[in-house]
Order: structure tokens, then C-alpha cells, then sequence
């Protein structure tokens, strides 16, 4: 693909525009920059109706469909939370404040230091009731230290960083705007968003919702293919490069393609001279802990893994790939079929990313006894996956749509975990995500051997009893790869966004989430009001929890609290 001379010219003017752009926001006090964002919330409010209902075209869902309300949560919702998150930590800087106070810090194994994140507020703790979350720094990372860093880039907002190029990602469509105002906040740096071409119909919306940023220079905004994208990355006034997508876009940018690239890996010069962080996704397993579980506790679970999979019909960069199970367990078959029956009856819908068809048909060419399920064409299962089998291709192809694989590991209690978490580190690909699954009994008698479990994950979020997509919805968390990927093996990617804390060297978050819902979490002993999550497949009022929810973080009240409350328990 060639560029033409006309869209050069464009898109250097552009580079130039944001050069007198980052001079006016080196001057722009911490006051104002709150200002711009809560600018930018009222503009998300103002066009949420239209950016759902874009995102619903692109996709291909009906007017209607519950499953808007997947474009409303991880849309405008997402956004919405994190500019209140953010306009927060400004506040606090302006004023002096310590940006953790009000957040529980606490000790994590290997000397690491926690941050609870999550429950926030009152608001949190009533409509996330029975979720929490905390990030946890990097080994050797003080509290005094933690304490004295947070806040970045905003600890010297007139020592700007440059230009940024965001290179958008096409699944999930509010990844692109909390990434660059990312890079506007935490990085100091002005910001040119390059969509990806499956999220071109959004950038109506965008411009609009990021008007007060690109009227004063500080971002724009550009469509295109990918000769677009390698003019901006590659471009003499560009300073930083963020991007989200798949390994291989990764190492097409940095490293080039073919020979030159082979031989440029080998000597370790890299084309692109410049930092480039990235969110890349993996294979993300889903470690199933065998207990005794009720018939009830089974159906929500096999759903709640479904949902891993199979929200935004698989096109998630952290969707579950690999779901691992005791062989030992005596509930195994029984939890087995209720999720092949709960994959099989998801709601049907369009796989409407580019390309699925052919990762879903390279994943059955290389298994020959996979199993077609439901009334789409494309979800597959792949049964009896062996995890000492070296040459497995579902360990480490990310497939990107509707392909859920089954691995089996002998033991129970701690040995099974052991083994499972052994396997997620060394045969998986990827370190974005992993998931838990533990109903409370075992994970009593485990106690603190549990958060030894999650310490050895080498995953940069983790769920516990809660898909790790909520740490992606949660503001004040971390999402990113776990750290320590070179640019010749990036597997998930380098650095973190969201953040809203500016925390300086987090290594991962974890979220923690109740194992069964309202009211059968209440009557067995749970502190949890959460009926059923808004994100699982079967929520039927999922598109009206999500528009209120938004409604709601576009202005707290409480006099929104029981509409969401009624609309949460009819799903």
C-alpha cells in the first residue's frame, strides 16, 4: 500500500499543528486540565446514545438487543469512569493531597505493596457490591516511594513528553480514548489517535466527544489504512508510540516484515528508534478450583466462563481461551456439560470482526475432534487439550473470536493449583489476563496460600471469582501486561494504561468478585448485593442497566440508584 502525496501533506501539517500544541499544554495548569476533562465527560454524556448506536452498527446488532448494553458498559461507561477518576487525582494534586489517601495499603506476598482501588466510594461499594480490586507494585517498590511517585507525568506538567501516536484498537471502543488521555495525563505528551479502519464510523462521535482537546492542539484525530499508520509511527516529529492489537502489528512496526525484519530481530536494531508501550492480548486461561459446588453454583459459573469467551463474541484481547479442570474433581463432567450447554445457547450474533472465519477455521484444520456448538457457525470447543504437549497450537495462537479450548490436570486443593498455575505460566502464551474460579469454602480452607497462588500468576490482571474485563472497567486499576517483556518477545505487550492513580511501577492488579449472585449469595454467607452482572450473555435488561449506568457516571445522584437497582435484578 502507498500513501499519496495529498494525506503526507495532511498528516504532517497535523504533526506540526501538535508541535504548537504540546508548547500550550506545557502552560496549561493542573486547574485547566481538569477543566478539559470534565469538558469531555459532559461530551460523552451528550453523545452516548450516538456512539452505542455506532458501535451497534459496526457490529451488526439489532435496536434493541440486550447485548448493547456490552457497547454501553465498555463504551461511554468506561470513559465516564475514568475522567471522574482522573479529574480526581488532579484535584488532589492541585490541592496537595496525597493521591492514596482513602485507598487501603497493605502488604502482598514477595514484598510487594497493595493499593486497594476498588471500592472507591460509596457509589462503588453499592453497585459493585462484593467486587474489589487492588494493584500491586512491583517487588521492592516502597510505600514511601509509591506514595512520593504517583501522579507522573503531573508531578511537572510544564515538562511535556513530545507527540504520541495511539494506534486504536477495533474490538472495544473506548480502549482508544482512555489511551490517549493516557498519554495526554500520565505521559505529558500530545496525542494523534489513529483509528483502526473497523472503528472509522466512530470518528464523528470521537471528534465531537474530544472536541475541547483538539480545539487548543492538543490531539487530532485520523483515519486510514495501514500506510497511514506506518507514515505517523515512523515520522521524525513523532516522539512515542502506543498500540493496542496482536503480536505480529506489533513486530510489523518495530521490527518491519520478512528478511529485513529476521534480520534486524537478530542484530537487535529495531526500525523503530523510539518508545513504544502496546496492549497485545494472549491466551488467558480460566483455572477452575474443584470444591463442592450446588447444581445452582454450576449453571452461573459455566455461564460466568461463557461470558469469558464469548463476550463481544470473542473479540476481546483478554477473552478466555483455555479453561483448566481437575480431572479429579467429581463434579467435572457435570460442570463440563453445563458449559457446553451454556456456549452452545449464548445468544446468537454476528462474528463480525475481520478475519474470524479463518482463525476459526485454522483452529479445527489442527483439530480434527473439535465440536461445532450453538447456532452460530463459528463457536467451537476444543476438548481433552493436552498441556504436556509441546506442539499444541492452542496454547499459543490467540484465535480471536469463538474458540474455547478444555485442558485436564490431575489433583485437587493445592496440588491441582500448583500444577494449573505452572501451566498458565510456562505453556501459555501471553501474560495480560487470568482468571480464578473458587467457590468460598475451598478458598477458606486454602487462606492466605490463595493470594500465595495469585503472586506466582505472572499475569498483569487477575480475576478471582470476576472476569479480569472488570479490571479493564475499573479506573483506579492497572491494565497492561505483566512487566518484563523485551521488544524481540513482546507476547502481551510493555506498560500499563488506565491508572488513574498515576501509580509509578505497578506490576498487576487483582479483582476479586463474589462466587455467587443476589440472593443466593446473601443465604449462603456472601456480602454481595450483585444480582447478575450486566456483562453475562443471558442478562436480559443488559442494554438498560448499561444506559442508566452511564446516565449514572455522567452525574451522580442518588436519586439514580434504585432505576439501575430495578433494571439489575430483572436481568
Amino acid at each position: 500500500m502507498t500513501i499519496s502525496t495529498a494525506t503526507t501533506a495532511q498528516l504532517d501539517q497535523m504533526i506540526t499543528e501538535l508541535r504548537d500544541g504540546e508548547r500550550a499544554w506545557a502552560r496549561e495548569p493542573l486547574s485547566s486540565r481538569r477543566a478539559l476533562l470534565r469538558q469531555l465527560q459532559a461530551a460523552v454524556a451528550a453523545h452516548a446514545e450516538q456512539w452505542v448506536r455506532v458501535a451497534g452498527g459496526i457490529k451488526q446488532l439489532p435496536t434493541g438487543s440486550p447485548l448493547l448494553g456490552e457497547e454501553w458498559t465498555s463504551g461511554p461507561w468506561a470513559v465516564l469512569g475514568y475522567v471522574d477518576a482522573l479529574a480526581d487525582t488532579l484535584a488532589r494534586l492541585e490541592q496537595g493531597r496525597d493521591l492514596l489517601a482513602g485507598c487501603r495499603v497493605g502488604a502482598a506476598p514477595g514484598g510487594r505493596v497493595s493499593i486497594g482501588v476498588l471500592p472507591y466510594n460509596t457509589f462503588d461499594r453499592l453497585l459493585l457490591s462484593g467486587f474489589r480490586a487492588e494493584v500491586w507494585m512491583e517487588p521492592g517498590v516502597t510505600e514511601q516511594e509509591t506514595r512520593e511517585r504517583a501522579g507522573l507525568g503531573l508531578l511537572a506538567p510544564e515538562r511535556t513528553g513530545g507527540v504520541a501516536v495511539v494506534m486504536g484498537a477495533g474490538n472495544i471502543f473506548s480502549i482508544a480514548p482512555l489511551d490517549v488521555l493516557y498519554q495526554l495525563y500520565a505521559y505529558n505528551r500530545v496525542v494523534l489517535l489513529k483509528l483502526n479502519p473497523v472503528a472509522d464510523a466512530l470518528l464523528p462521535v470521537l471528534a465531537a466527544v474530544f472536541a475541547p482537546f483538539i480545539d487548543r492542539g492538543y490531539l487530532r484525530i485520523v483515519a486510514g489504512d495501514a500506510s497511514v499508520g506506518d507514515h505517523l509511527v515512523t515520522h521524525a516529529g513523532v516522539d512515542a508510540v502506543h498500540l493496542t492489537g496482536s503480536e505480529a502489528t506489533h513486530d510489523a512496526i518495530v521490527w518491519g516484515t520478512g528478511e529485513a525484519a529476521r534480520a534486524a530481530k537478530a542484530t537487535g536494531t529495531p526500525r523503530l528508534d523510539k518508545p513504544v508501550t502496546s496492549e497485545l492480548g494472549g491466551v488467558s486461561p480460566t483455572i477452575v478450583v474443584p470444591g463442592r459446588w450446588s447444581k445452582a453454583d454450576i449453571r452461573f459459573q459455566a455461564e460466568h466462563v461463557a461470558t469469558q469467551r464469548l463476550h463481544n463474541s470473542g473479540f476481546n484481547c483478554v477473552a478466555a481461551q483455555i479453561v483448566i479442570v481437575s480431572r479429579d474433581w467429581p463434579q467435572r463432567r457435570e460442570f463440563l456439560a453445563a458449559l457446553r450447554d451454556a456456549f452452545a445457547n449464548a445468544p446468537v450474533r454476528p462474528a463480525w470482526y475481520p478475519g474470524c472465519d479463518v482463525r476459526v477455521s485454522g483452529a479445527r484444520r489442527s483439530h480434527p475432534h473439535f465440536e461445532a456448538v450453538g447456532r452460530t457457525a463459528e463457536r467451537t470447543v476444543l476438548w481433552d487439550l493436552d498441556l504436556g504437549d509441546d506442539a499444541e497450537p492452542a496454547f499459543g495462537t490467540e484465535y480471536f473470536g469463538p474458540v474455547l479450548g478444555v485442558a485436564e490436570l490431575p489433583g485437587t486443593g493445592m496440588e491441582f493449583l500448583d500444577a494449573a498455575v505452572d501451566a498458565a505460566n510456562e505453556r501459555l502464551h501471553g501474560t495480560l489476563g487470568a482468571n480464578l474460579v473458587i467457590d468460598p469454602r475451598t478458598r477458606r480452607q486454602l487462606g492466605p496460600r490463595l493470594r500465595e497462588v495469585i503472586a506466582r500468576l505472572r499475569y498483569g490482571t487477575i480475576g478471582v471469582n470476576a472476569w479480569t474485563g472488570v479490571g479493564y472497567l475499573t479506573a483506579r486499576a492497572t491494565w497492561g501486561a505483566f512487566p518484563g517483556h523485551p521488544l524481540d518477545d513482546i507476547a502481551s505487550g510493555r506498560g500499563v494504561v488506565h491508572n488513574s492513580l498515576l501509580l509509578h511501577r505497578p506490576e498487576r492488579t487483582v479483582v476479586y468478585g463474589p462466587f455467587r449472585p443476589l440472593p443466593r449469595s446473601v443465604m449462603t454467607g456472601e456480602f454481595s448485593l450483585t444480582p447478575k452482572p450486566p456483562w453475562f450473555l443471558s442478562n436480559r435488561t443488559a442494554a438498560t442497566t448499561g444506559r442508566r449506568l452511564t446516565a449514572f457516571a455522567a452525574r451522580p445522584r442518588w436519586s439514580a440508584l434504585p432505576g439501575i437497582f430495578a433494571s439489575a435484578l430483572r436481568g
